[in-house]
């Protein structure tokens, strides 16, 4: 109980210090000389597949994006090959600043409840002095509300909140290559043995242009201390997709492993074996509004 009002009041203290420290890097940027050009669109869209990219929503954008995971390809004809099943988590994800953004989200994945504040360190220079990656760190919270005590023990909702903070490090290296990598560290208050508290694992992204508005993407997860299910194997989450930006929409098509789309879930909670034809469809759809000019 102490560690999740310690969090809070730090998620609390980092989202007001950051828009400070936002204006603050703007006003030294300027002053460091107006010859300075930034890389743009290192990724269409603010999720690679299941887990961020470095990009940030600008100021006043707000993105409303629907993930659906569909079942198995391996469940059969029966099943429609997975399509008669599925999860969906929806997301509003906002622009406090060009570099601050705040969301909210709800999956239908155990009831599950989240929120993220994403913040962008530093952006990659294509000319000038500067960094030569985008950096964004990500801090996530997430709580179970499933009632289902088969699936979930009936615990406190302090017992079913968990964490996960991240350091997204990305670089385009040229109009039709950029790679990311994703050092994560997961925490769960409670956990039930063999499953751990702490998950740390890398993360490991890249996205291919094929067209103007058409690319190919893929990310795997490698958890660091996994440890051994002998009953319920958890399993590295990878996946491979496509996206289509088409206006104010990107579209993501994909397929992966894992059902969950916050990082408690698809980071420590993926079941699905690619060895054995656990491959799930699933897809991606934003949509971006401008609540402020």
């Amino acid at each position: 109980m102490i560690r999740s009002l310690l969090f809070i009041i730090i998620y609390s203290c980092v989202f007001t210090n950051l828009i400070a420290q936002d204006d603050l890097l703007s006003e030294l940027e300027e002053d460091l000389g107006s010859e300075k050009q930034y890389t743009i669109a290192t990724f269409k869209g603010t999720r690679l597949i299941n887990g961020h990219t470095v990009k940030t929503r600008e100021k006043g954008e707000l993105e409303f994006l629907i993930s659906h995971r569909f079942g198995a390809i391996n469940t059969g004809a029966y099943e429609f090959f997975g399509l008669d099943d599925s999860y969906m988590h929806l997301t509003l994800d906002y622009g406090v600043t060009d570099r601050l953004n705040v969301g909210l989200g709800r999956s239908s994945l155990d009831k599950t409840y989240d929120s993220f504040v994403k913040y962008k360190l530093l952006r990659q220079v294509n000319s000038g002095n500067g960094s030569p990656v985008t950096v964004t760190a990500l801090i996530n919270t997430s709580v179970k509300t499933s009632t289902d005590a088969f699936v979930l023990p009936n615990w406190t909702t302090v017992n079913r909140m968990a964490y996960a903070s991240s350091i997204l490090i990305a670089r385009k290296f040229s109009s039709s290559f950029s790679m990311q990598l994703m050092p994560v560290w997961v925490h769960k208050n409670r956990v039930a043995s063999p499953e751990v508290n702490n998950t740390y694992a890398l993360g490991t992204g890249f996205r291919v242009m094929l067209t103007s508005s058409i690319s190919l993407n893929g990310e795997y997860y490698f958890r660091l201390n996994a440890p051994d299910f002998p009953d319920s194997p958890r399993y590295n989450s990878m996946a491979l997709g496509v996206d289509i930006e088409t206006g104010g929409h990107v579209f993501q098509l994909q397929l992966t492993n894992s059902r969950g789309m916050i990082e408690r879930a698809f980071i420590t909670e993926t079941t699905g074996s690619v060895g054995a034809g656990d491959i799930n469809i699933g897809f991606n759809i934003s949509r971006t509004f401008q609540l402020k000019h």
